[in-house]
C-alpha cells in the first residue's frame, strides 16, 4: 500500500487596514489580497477593536492623517493593550518630511511608506514584516518551551534535594508536599491582608512556593542517632538537632549569593534559618521576635508545626486534626504570628483536606 501525500497549507497571515478615505483601502486591498487575509478599518476606534480581536492581527497598516483619532493616537492605544501591544505597525501617509518619519519610527513604527503607493514596494515590505513576524513568533514559542522545561527540571532538582533529609525517615515522605501546600494556602489569603500585601506579591509567592520543600535540607547534616531516635532528645541532642537550621542557610548561602537578592534560593535560605524562630523570642537559633522574623519564617513555622502534630513521627504518633488545631490556636502570639494564626483557623478543613491528599502510607490522617 503505498503511503498518501499529505499537503500542508499554511494559514495566511493577517494584516489590518487602517485608512478613512475608501479609495486608499481599496488599492491597498488590491494590493495585498493574494499576499495575505485583509481586514479593513476606517477610523482608529474601529481598527482598535478589530486589532484586539481573536485570532489575532499580524500586521498594521496604519494611515496617519484621520480625523477624530489620528494613527499617532491609535499607535499608542495599540501599545498600551497588552493583547496588541506586539502587533507590528507600519505608518501609511502622503506626509513626507523627514521629521515625520522619524517621528513614527522612534514611537516604535517597524516602517513607513508614503502615498502615492508603490504596489511592488508594498509588497516587498509587507512581505518582509510578516516573515518577520512569523519568525520571531516561532522563537518566542521555542523559548517558552525551553522555559517551562527548565523550570520543570529546576522544580524536579528542588523537591528532589529538598527530599534528602525526608527520605532518612520515611514515615515523613511526603512532609514536603504537605508544607508546601499549607505555605501557598496561608500565603494566597493573605495576600490582601494591610501587613503582608506589600511582601506577598504573586512573583514572592512563587518563591514561597519553589522555596518550601527546602526549609529542613540542613537534616541531612544531623546524625541518624538523633534524627530517627525514638525517644526524647537529650539537652545536647536537642542542641545538635537545632543546628540543622544553620546548615540549611549554610548550603544554600552560596548558590543564593550567585543568583541575586531576589531570587528564590534567597527566599529557601531564609526560610531553613528561620522556621523555627517564635513569636516571643523563645525559638531558634536566633531567637528573633515578632516582625524580626522573616515573614516566609513565620508562615513555614505555622505549616510545619501544623504538619509534625498531625502526622505520625518516629517519636510520636499522629494527633487528630481537633487536638492539632488546638495547639496552634494556643500558640497565637507565643510561637506564632496572630495574624497567620487566624488565617490558619479560617481555613483549618483546607490544611486537613491537604493532610488527607498527601497523606504517608503509615499515616491513617
Amino acid at each position: 500500500m503505498g503511503l498518501k501525500k499529505m499537503i500542508f497549507i499554511a494559514e495566511q497571515q493577517k494584516v489590518l487596514i487602517v485608512d478613512d478615505t475608501p479609495e486608499n483601502i481599496y488599492i491597498l486591498t488590491e494590493i495585498l489580497k493574494d499576499q495575505c487575509d485583509v481586514s479593513v478599518a476606517i477610523n482608529g476606534e474601529k481598527a482598535l477593536k478589530i486589532a484586539a480581536m481573536d485570532p489575532s492581527i499580524d500586521l498594521i497598516l496604519l494611515d496617519i492623517m484621520m480625523p477624530e483619532m489620528d494613527g499617532y493616537e491609535v499607535f499608542a492605544k495599540l501599545k498600551a493593550n497588552p493583547k496588541t501591544a506586539n502587533i507590528p505597525v507600519i505608518f501609511v501617509t502622503a506626509l513626507t518630511a523627514v521629521e515625520n518619519e522619524a517621528k513614527g519610527l522612534d514611537l516604535g513604527a517597524v516602517d513607513y511608506i508614503t502615498k502615492p503607493f508603490n504596489p511592488a514596494l508594498i509588497r516587498a515590505r509587507v512581505k518582509n514584516h510578516l516573515e518577520l513576524k512569523n519568525y520571531r513568533d516561532k522563537l518566542e514559542e521555542i523559548v517558552r518551551e525551553k522555559t517551562n522545561e527548565l523550570m520543570i527540571t529546576r522544580d524536579v532538582a528542588i523537591e528532589t534535594l529538598g527530599s534528602l533529609a525526608e527520605y532518612r525517615h520515611l514515615e515523613t515522605g511526603y512532609h514536603i508536599k504537605r508544607t508546601m501546600n499549607y505555605v501557598r494556602l496561608l500565603a494566597e489569603k493573605l495576600q490582601d491582608h494591610p501587613n503582608y500585601k506589600a511582601f506577598l506579591s504573586d512573583e514572592m509567592l512563587e518563591h514561597l512556593w519553589k522555596s518550601a520543600p527546602l526549609h529542613d535540607i540542613g537534616k541531612v547534616g544531623v546524625p541518624d542517632s538523633i534524627l530517627m531516635k525514638p525517644g526524647k532528645l537529650t539537652p545536647e541532642e536537642f542542641a545538635e538537632m537545632q543546628k540543622h537550621t544553620i546548615y540549611g542557610r549554610d548550603a544554600l548561602a552560596a548558590s543564593a549569593s550567585k543568583l541575586g537578592p531576589n531570587s528564590f534560593l534567597k527566599i529557601a535560605q531564609e526560610m531553613a534559618y528561620t522556621h523555627h524562630e517564635k513569636w516571643d523570642g523563645s525559638g531558634y537559633p536566633q531567637g528573633l521576635k515578632g516582625a524580626e522574623i522573616p515573614v516566609s519564617g513565620r508562615l513555614m513555622a505555622v505549616a510545619d508545626v501544623y504538619d509534625a502534630l498531625i502526622t505520625r513521627r518516629v517519636y510520636k504518633p499522629a494527633l487528630s486534626q481537633h487536638q492539632t488545631v488546638d495547639i496552634i490556636r494556643n500558640g497565637s502570639g507565643t510561637a506564632f504570628d496572630p495574624e497567620i494564626v487566624k488565617v490558619f483557623l479560617q481555613y483549618k478543613d483546607h490544611f486537613h483536606r491537604i493532610a488527607l491528599d498527601f497523606a504517608d502510607i503509615t499515616d491513617e490522617g
